[in-house]
């Protein structure tokens, strides 16, 4: 399968960071085809602006939006690493979703309502918080995450869910808890894509 991973974390250092290659290990060990969007070290501009629906309502998608759509469009299966920032995406990846998720590529509007462009596809989305895992999942927070992204973005254009892994406490943890976690990224990558691997 071709995967497409979407990271988004300013430090190199991060465990998000150790997320993202962790994935990508785990993927490239069951055979699997991987791109990795490093959205900060592109210095991606995450700003949608008038221009910029102008070109694609005239056909002329801008350069930096059509090379992300291209990725999109060869990918089996999109992921999204990144921490949970004011109970949601950070800018730029909100900036990326806003500018690349577009109207004509990734949805559109017909007789019968919403047209999900990019049926067929699969996604990952991997969290992390700062905010017990325990809290969030008592307050709603979890459950909220969980519907924004995945039903509000991916569901919305049809990618379908496989899983949301969501990560608390991190900044406060020992690390063996870390290890314990990247082990569970690991595991969870070989359970969801080692069949289509052996399948292809």
């Amino acid at each position: 399968m071709k995967h497409l991973i979407i990271y988004a974390h300013p430090h190199p250092e991060s465990f998000n960071h150790a997320i993202l290659e962790t994935t990508v290990n785990a993927l490239k060990k069951n055979g699997h085809d991987v791109v990795v969007r490093d959205l900060y070290a592109l210095n991606f501009q995450p700003v949608l602006k008038p221009e910029d629906t102008s070109a694609m309502k005239a056909g002329e998608t801008p350069k930096d939006i059509k090379t992300e759509q291209d990725h999109i469009t060869h990918a089996d299966v999109i992921t999204f690493i990144y921490p949970i920032w004011w109970a949601g995406l950070p800018a730029i990846l909100k900036g990326y979703v806003d500018r690349v998720f577009s109207y004509g590529f990734a949805y559109a509007y017909g007789e019968e309502g919403v047209i999900r462009m990019l049926s067929g596809k699969k996604g990952l989305i991997i969290n992390t918080h700062g905010n017990p895992k325990d809290y969030y999942n008592e307050i709603g927070m979890t459950t909220g995450l969980k519907i924004t992204s995945d039903t509000g973005i991916f569901e919305f254009v049809g990618i379908e869910p496989v899983d949301h892994i969501l990560f608390g406490s991190v900044g406060s943890l020992d690390e063996e808890a870390y290890k314990g976690m990247l082990k569970e990224v690991e595991e969870k990558i070989n359970s969801l894509f080692t069949q289509y691997a052996l399948t292809k």
